[in-house]
């Protein structure tokens, strides 16, 4: 079933004709409420008509009316007894998977890409030329897309108050996190001010992000993560992100010549910020490396992928977390990289300088390592409520 999209601009309706249906093509040119652009293959109903005639035309069809109103950035009409969830993305969006696993949506008639190949192509020349890395490439490219597709736009048409709109849209629709509404500005902000040098958005202001404390295991809990998974490459995986604080990207991309038993360390090649960095590796994980090594033949990345050419996925090595936290029972909310944060929690309990945690984590300010002090256990810390000493002697 075709969907009729009605995007309000300037007080005019526009109606883009993305497959041609002569019955309503028909149907608009007799009501003579608007023009017919033969350049673009869409309708324009003036704004002294309305929308009473509209609807009229469109009965039973099933329409979407885009940006009607700030308050109601999308209203669906025209399904008879459907209710479909409102939503921007079609089912085979290109979106990366990161950020696919942050926007509730189901299937509906896509819209039709209006971020050309060419922009697509200067994009990502720029981005490759400052040697972004293929995470960034593919959120900046899939946010420029969809905001001009979103909108049904391209992106020289594209102003200050389209992203502003848009940006809205995520918040109240998509509940997005802040830290995604930030890519999100981030991608329109290079592209609009690198490559189509224009800066539509140096007077948008960026959300606030969220201050949430990290969620963090107990050493119990880690033990039955562990002890819940069997095959030998999931559990050292696991193992590996907890006892040497590694994010996900890190663990998965580790090479067999990263691993230094000698000198107990792991080097992380690149991690974020394009940064080096030694960390910790741990006795147990030496023994089972062994063991992994005998039944294994290792000889570049650590975790293969199902080609020995390719590392494992990401989404594989969370999945196989959830799997793992799951058997173990463990009802906390946590994902893959709470182990990291469970690693430098669990130092700063043991009583390891918050300097040298941050090294071992990588972290480029001291501040955000000591968002942990927030989480630590206070009885570690030698810190004690005051009830406890109530009954002392000042």
């Amino acid at each position: 079933m075709d969907v009729v999209y009605l995007f309000y601009e300037n007080k005019n309706i526009r109606i883009p004709f993305y497959n041609y249906d002569k019955n309503l093509f028909s149907k608009l040119i007799k009501t003579r409420i608007g023009d017919w652009d033969p350049v673009r293959s869409q309708f324009i109903v003036k704004s002294e008509y309305g929308d009473t005639l509209i609807s009229q035309v469109l009965a039973n069809r099933p329409y979407m009316e885009v940006e009607k109103s700030p308050e109601t950035p999308i209203i669906v009409g025209g399904f008879l007894n459907q209710n479909p969830t409102l939503c921007l993305l079609d089912d085979d969006t290109d979106a990366p998977a990161h950020i696919m696993d942050d926007i509730p949506c189901i299937e509906h008639h896509p819209l039709p890409d209006m971020f050309s190949q060419s922009w697509q192509v200067k994009l990502e020349a720029e981005l490759q030329a400052r040697k972004y890395s293929p995470n960034t490439l593919a959120s900046y490219s899939y946010y420029n897309r969809d905001l001009c597709r979103c909108l049904q736009k391209p992106p020289e048409e594209i102003t200050a108050v389209d992203v502003k709109n848009y940006l809205a849209y995520q918040n109240k629709t998509k509940n997005l996190s802040a830290s995604t509404m930030n890519l999100a500005l981030s991608a329109f902000k290079f592209f609009y001010t690198t490559v189509l040098k224009r800066d539509i958005v140096e007077e948008q202001r960026r959300p606030r992000q969220d201050k949430r404390l990290p969620v963090v295991l107990s050493k119990a809990e880690v033990k039955a993560v562990f002890d819940a998974e069997k095959n030998i490459k999931h559990r050292l995986l696991l193992m590996m992100a907890y006892s040497s604080g590694l994010r996900v990207s890190e663990v998965v991309s580790l090479r067999r010549s990263d691993i230094d038993p000698a000198r107990k360390t792991v080097l992380v090649s690149s991690g974020k910020g394009r940064k080096d960095r030694y960390t910790l590796l741990s006795d147990q994980v030496i023994r089972i490396l062994k063991e992994y090594y005998f039944l294994h033949d290792i000889k570049t990345w650590l975790f293969t992928g199902q080609s020995t050419a390719q590392h494992l996925s990401i989404r594989s090595a969370q999945k196989i977390f959830e799997n793992a936290l799951q058997k173990a029972n463990v009802k906390k909310g946590a994902s893959i990289h709470s182990l990291r944060h469970t690693f430098a929690t669990h130092l700063l309990e043991n009583g390891t300088d918050v300097r040298y945690i941050q090294e071992l984590l990588g972290h480029r300010s001291i501040r955000t390592t000591e968002r942990y002090t927030h989480v630590a256990r206070r009885a570690t810390l030698k810190i004690q409520s005051p009830l406890d000493t109530i009954e002392q002697k000042d």
